[in-house]
């Protein structure tokens, strides 16, 4: 795979993942996608989005970084924050719901069906 289509997957799938965390916060995609921090509530999203694309997707630190634009500490950052949350029955069930969500959703050069 090319780095150009590399890099666009992982957009998708950093705004399938801002799709699901807008869904399960109430926050706006957009908000989550934006370059700046935005509001407390927006950054949580945005740390629990970039969390969702790295565990579900599988996908590195710094590709989760160059996808939502931003360092990639700030994605570790984002990742050891929401690990530690992970500790709370409640929030852990709610987060594996998403992950699972995104785990099944459909990856790019993947036929599912075919056409006819």
């Amino acid at each position: 795979m090319r780095v150009c289509e590399n890099r666009t997957d992982d957009v998708a799938a950093a705004r399938l993942a801002a799709g699901v965390a807008s869904y399960g916060l109430g926050v706006a995609q957009d908000a989550i996608l934006d370059p700046k921090r935005g509001s407390a509530e927006a950054a949580f999203a945005r740390q629990v989005a970039m969390y969702l694309c790295h565990t579900a997707f599988e996908l590195s630190l710094a590709r989760v970084a160059v996808a939502f634009e931003r360092d990639r500490s700030t994605v570790a950052h984002a990742c050891h924050a929401i690990e530690d949350r992970r500790d709370e029955a409640g929030f852990d069930a709610w987060l594996c719901n998403l992950e699972a969500m995104l785990r099944d959703a459909p990856r790019p050069g993947r036929r599912h069906w075919s056409a006819r």
